[in-house]
C-alpha cells in the first residue's frame, strides 16, 4: 500500500492539489488553472495531466485519488456541471493511473472535511455554509454530507428571500446568492456607488446597526426600512469595481452605502438561516468561504438578527470554518483514503499537520 493519496479540488477558475499521507501530513500541494474556456474535454485533460504529475512528485503510485468537483455527482461520476460544461463523466476517466477512485461535490466536500478534521469535528448534525462566490450549503448529517434525493441537496444560495427583489442569474427572483454572496456584495456596492438611484424595490430590509462596526459595543435595534433608493455615492465612488473586501473594510469604518449592503446581506442570511434552522435543528453553523473571514464583522449582526428571527427557540451558534481554502482538498484526501479501503480516513490527524503543508 503506498503511503499517500492524490487529492484534487477542482474549481471554475482553480483546481487545487496535494499529496496526503495516511497520518495526514500534506506533503505537497500545487494548483492550476481550470482551462474551462476550451471546454470540457479540456478541463479532463488538465485534471489527468495534474493527477500524474502529483503521482509523479509523490515518487510512486497512490494508493487512491480523491476529486472534489462541481456540479451533480456520484462517487463514480461526474453527472453535469453547468461551470464547466460536462457531462456523465465516469470517475475513471479523470485518472490517468489504474488505482481506486472516488468523486466528491465540492461544497459537500468542504463539509466533510470540516465535519472529520474541523470546526464540526465534535458535531453530528451541522451546515457547512461557504459564502463566496455563489452560495451552496453542505448539510452534514451524522457526519456525513447528504446530497438530496438527486444531488441537489445543499442548494440554499437559491432560497428566495427577498421574493419581489432583484432577478438571479438561475432564473428566480430574490436569491439569498443575490445579495449575500461575496461577488454580491461586491456588485451592489458598486452599482449604487456609481447611481444616483436604485431600482425600486417592495421588499424591506434593516438598515445596518452600529453593531456590525463594533461587534463588541452593546447591538443596537433593527429598524426595517425600504430600499428604494441608493445613498450618496460615498468613498469608492467610481467606475472601477470594488472586492467585498473593500465594502466589509469600508463597513467596519462606518461608511453609510456599505453598511447598508452589509446589512442587506446580513439580512438575507438571517431569513435563509431562520428557515434551515427550523426545519432541519442544526447543532451549529459553521461559516467559510471569503466573506466568512470578515469575522464578527458579519458573525456578531447575523447571530442577532438570527435569534430575532427564532422567537421562540435558542439560534444554533456560528462558528468559523477551521480549514480555510484548504477545506476541498482535505476532503478529496480523505475520498482518496476511503477509495483505497480506509473507511475510517482522518481518524487522529492532527490540525496542526493540516495547517502547515510543504507547498510546492
Amino acid at each position: 500500500m503506498s503511503s499517500f493519496v492524490v487529492a484534487l479540488d477542482v474549481g471554475g477558475t482553480s483546481m487545487k492539489g496535494g499529496l496526503v499521507t495516511r497520518s495526514g501530513e500534506i506533503i505537497r500541494t500545487d494548483r492550476r488553472a481550470t482551462p474551462r474556456d476550451r471546454g470540457p474535454a479540456a478541463v479532463v485533460a488538465t485534471i489527468r495531466s495534474f493527477i500524474d504529475d502529483l503521482a509523479s512528485a509523490g515518487g510512486g503510485t497512490p494508493a487512491g485519488v480523491g476529486l472534489a468537483v462541481p456540479g451533480l455527482v456520484t462517487a463514480d461520476t461526474a453527472l453535469y456541471s453547468a461551470n464547466i460544461g460536462w457531462r456523465d463523466v465516469p470517475a475513471t476517466d479523470f485518472v490517468p493511473l489504474d488505482v481506486p477512485v472516488m468523486l466528491g461535490h465540492d461544497v459537500r466536500t468542504g463539509g466533510l472535511a470540516e465535519s472529520v478534521l474541523g470546526a464540526g469535528r465534535e458535531l453530528s448534525d451541522f451546515l457547512f455554509l461557504p459564502i463566496g462566490t455563489g452560495i451552496a450549503g453542505a448539510v452534514i448529517l451524522h457526519g456525513e454530507p447528504y446530497g438530496g434525493n438527486a444531488g441537489w441537496g445543499g442548494e440554499i444560495g437559491h432560497t428566495p428571500v427577498f421574493p419581489a427583489g432583484e432577478s438571479c442569474a438561475c432564473g428566480q427572483i430574490g436569491c439569498l446568492e443575490t445579495y449575500a454572496s461575496a461577488s454580491a456584495v461586491a456588485r451592489r456596492y458598486s452599482t449604487r456607488a456609481t447611481s444616483s438611484t436604485a431600482p425600486a424595490s417592495s421588499d424591506t430590509v434593516p438598515t445596518a446597526s452600529p453593531a456590525i462596526v463594533t461587534p463588541a459595543a452593546s447591538p443596537a435595534p433593527v429598524s426595517p426600512v425600504t430600499v428604494p433608493a441608493a445613498p450618496p455615492a460615498t468613498a469608492l465612488a467610481s467606475p472601477a469595481p470594488v472586492t467585498a473586501e473593500q465594502v466589509a473594510a469600508l463597513t467596519a469604518s462606518g461608511d453609510p452605502l456599505a453598511m447598508e449592503i452589509w446589512g442587506e446581506a446580513v439580512e438575507a442570511l438571517s431569513l435563509a438561516l431562520a428557515t434551515y434552522t427550523l426545519l432541519l435543528d442544526p447543532s451549529a453553523i459553521v461559516l467559510g468561504g471569503g466573506l466568512a473571514e470578515a469575522g464578527p464583522l458579519l458573525s456578531v449582526p447575523l447571530a442577532e438578527r438570527l435569534q430575532k428571527r427564532l422567537t421562540f427557540r435558542d439560534a444554533p451558534p456560528l462558528r468559523q470554518a477551521a480549514l480555510g481554502v484548504s477545506a476541498g482538498m482535505l476532503g478529496a484526501a480523505l475520498l482518496g483514503w476511503r477509495a483505497a479501503g480506509f473507511a475510517d480516513a482522518g481518524a487522529g490527524w492532527s490540525l496542526d499537520v493540516l495547517k502547515s503543508p510543504r507547498v510546492a
